[in-house]
């Protein structure tokens, strides 16, 4: 279970992002977060992941705060920012391999999940944006929990860019990572194949 407790987040000159968020997700639960352009919407995802510390609260995961020890918490979240953060240079295989050989998994089922299997040999460069974004999601299919996958996925805008066809198989893996027991937050403007989810709006 991740839980967040009294957190608040401020950033520069901007002062307080938000303050006093609190809300659990269990596992196999999603939660989807809303809100505006400016509203903090990234940055928690960025808390929720340790990558910027809360200015007050916590995150606990399980009941430990992941303070605690966040190389363990690394390894059990997968991270998909608003950028692609792909090299394009390096093909679609390429790409994907890299996170395979740090995550464990196979890149050729990876790209099989989210359509990009024919385009393997091609360049990142000559993708659409559409399809850089469906390989970047690709890394979330590297695995399952239990399978050596992540159990708790962060996504920002992670339907950003894609068509129906995408978005279907999208829908495809956060229902299998959820039937692990898996789960989702994510940081959204489009409506997500997420059902029950619960929503946070900032």
């Amino acid at each position: 279970m991740l839980e967040a407790r009294d957190l608040a987040c401020v950033r520069g000159e901007r002062g307080a992002v938000f303050a006093g968020l609190s809300f659990r997700v269990p596992a196999g639960g999603a939660l989807l977060v809303t809100g505006p352009n400016g509203a903090g919407k990234s940055s928690l995802l960025r808390v929720l992941a340790g990558l910027l510390p809360a200015a007050a609260g916590a995150v606990l995961w399980q009941g430990a705060d992941i303070a605690a020890d966040r190389a363990a918490h690394a390894r059990r979240l997968r991270y998909v920012g608003h950028h692609d953060a792909l090299k394009p240079g390096l093909t679609v295989r390429e790409n994907l391999g890299f996170y395979a050989r740090l995550w464990g998994g196979e890149a050729g089922p990876a790209l099989e999940a989210v359509g990009l299997a024919p385009l393997a040999d091609l360049p990142v460069r000559v993708l659409s944006a559409g399809q850089r974004r469906r390989l970047a999601l690709a890394r979330l299919a590297l695995g399952l929990p239990g399978d050596g996958g992540a159990a708790l996925w962060l996504l920002d805008e992670p339907s950003s860019g894609l068509d129906a066809a995408s978005v279907a198989r999208l829908a495809g893996l956060f229902e299998r990572h959820r039937a692990r027991g898996g789960l989702v937050v994510a940081a959204t403007h489009l409506p997500l194949p997420l059902p029950q989810a619960a929503e946070l709006r900032l």
